[in-house]
């Protein structure tokens, strides 16, 4: 424990005992697969809210931006100005309302009414296996920064996070994740602005920070540019984020993601959901001040670190004294923890209701299913810690990430805005367009570099796998039969809804 004094340690244990204790106490009001899964539909909108926002600001996030930031500059800020903020609202009002009315447990199970049961089970088991990898990913981000900040081998600290995490999961479902998530967002923010202070304080303010990037002499010189030219070497042209992140990936995020979409489905009512939507889009705005900022800073006191991912960690170590430094690296532990228990508790949720209960046994009851979630959710943190190294086989945790998400975020987004617009669309169209989308995103991601000049073009990918998706299952769905209408029409747009 090279860097953390005493009052640190107090912070930290304080922190983590209090999230078990929690955690605890609400998995003695668990009862039924309604409670454990989507806490008894009684979250209120705030909860929501927090919950949303903690959960997209994970460990990835927090390192993985803050590298991006590092390497390329402000233009990493679309990702909340762009992906997050406008497409929440979006969800708010057109997505997320339609799942609630539906009364569904997740979104593979819309998709399953609206198209068919092979549909269901494709998309259920292409998100369940994404969210388990993803754990992985958030893992060895937090093993990373704790090794580079406070020295615990990597291994040690994945096990010890993820038993902590996996304990208050399997005990209070996702009402202990929303609740926790309130208590960590909030934790986060502070840790963030106390960072970027301190950070600012350092540097000269924000002029000495422009004057010192100005000098060195391996900066790009779009680096305080949000739009960079289209022939830009970067994966952030404006064409790429306007079309792979504006038009696909960020609203395929906020309206088709089940770790996302799940706490809103445990909403009390619509009214909260849109309420809970809109207070986590407005505290989203502030975030590239939080993230993106200290990168930048970062590479203007650490220009020669040997990768981007490494600065967060690196701030932490140099920058805080005794006791900001517990607070701070608190705000870390619950960042990671509040993306960790979110994909946690989503996969089990999904694998629970969409496979378990649907193809093994159709009449569990409520109590059953809840407790066969919590063996999945012990199951998926146990794989998730042997699947953590698999990061290094990426250039970075921030690209590893959003390369996951480009393979098959596309095509689902195709088919889930198709059925809820078009009543022509069917479930022999949504199979093949996304079946064509994910192949399309495959093989653009295999095949990259003789296609696309930009490094990690997984922005690209996503739209033109999108755009694949939609253009195949318009086709099938014209050359084969339409369902009966009055089977989907209260899963679609309408006058009435």
């Amino acid at each position: 424990m090279q860097k953390l004094a005493f009052i640190d340690i107090v912070i930290i244990i304080l922190y983590l005992t209090g999230t078990l204790v929690m955690g605890f106490l609400l998995g003695r009001r668990q009862k039924t697969s309604g409670d454990y899964f989507l806490a008894g539909r009684k979250l209120k909108w705030w909860m929501v809210g927090f919950s949303m926002v903690a959960t997209d600001i994970g460990s990835l996030e927090l390192v993985g931006v803050a590298g991006g930031a590092y390497v390329y500059g402000m233009v990493l800020a679309n990702f909340d100005w762009i992906a997050c903020t406008v497409s929440m609202i979006i969800a708010a009002f057109i997505f997320i309302p339609f799942y609630w009315k539906a009364g569904v447990y997740t979104i593979p199970e819309y998709l399953g009414r609206r198209y068919n049961s092979s549909v269901h089970v494709l998309t259920a088991i292409i998100w369940g296996s994404f969210m388990v990898a993803n754990l992985g990913l958030l893992l060895w981000a937090a093993a990373k920064t704790v090794n580079v900040v406070i020295g615990w081998p990597m291994p040690l600290t994945i096990v010890l996070i993820a038993a902590v995490v996996g304990f208050y999961t399997f005990s209070g479902g996702l009402a202990a994740v929303v609740y926790t998530d309130v208590l960590q967002c909030i934790i986060l923010i502070i840790g963030s602005v106390v960072l970027l202070a301190v950070g600012l304080v350092k540097i000269g303010g924000i002029d000495g920070l422009v004057h010192k990037i100005s000098l060195l002499p391996s900066v790009n010189e779009f680096y305080f540019r949000l739009v960079l030219p289209a022939d830009t070497k970067t994966p952030f042209s404006w064409s790429a984020v306007l079309f792979g992140l504006g038009f696909v990936l960020g609203p395929a995020y906020w309206a088709g993601n089940q770790v996302i979409v799940q706490r809103c489905l445990g909403a009390s009512s619509q009214h909260e959901v849109k309420k809970a939507v809109i207070f986590g889009a407005s505290l989203k705005i502030i975030f590239p001040f939080l993230m993106v900022v200290p990168g930048i800073i970062g590479f203007a006191l650490y220009p020669k670190l040997k990768s981007g991912d490494d600065v967060y960690a690196t701030m932490l170590y140099n920058l805080l004294p005794k006791g900001l430094f517990g607070l701070v690296f608190t705000g870390f532990l619950a960042a990671f923890m509040s993306t960790v228990d979110s994909y946690l508790n989503s996969a089990s949720t999904l694998w629970t209701m969409d496979i378990y209960k649907r193809y093994i046994k159709k009449e569990a009851t409520p109590h059953h299913l809840m407790m066969v979630g919590k063996i999945l959710t012990v199951v998926f943190i146990v794989l998730a810690v042997f699947l953590a190294p698999m990061t290094t086989k990426f250039s970075g945790i921030f690209n590893a990430l959003q390369t996951l998400l480009s393979i098959f975020q596309g095509p689902t987004l195709a088919i889930l805005l198709l059925g809820m617009v078009w009543k022509r669309a069917n479930g022999q169209g949504a199979i093949a367009g996304l079946l064509i989308g994910v192949l399309t995103s495959s093989t653009l991601f295999w095949v990259q570099a003789d296609i696309f000049q930009a490094k990690d073009p997984y922005l690209y990918i996503a739209w033109w796998s999108f755009l694949m998706a939609v253009v195949v299952t318009v086709a099938v769905s014209l050359c084969t039969r339409a369902q009966l209408e009055e089977k989907i029409k209260n899963l679609m747009f309408s006058k009435e809804s």
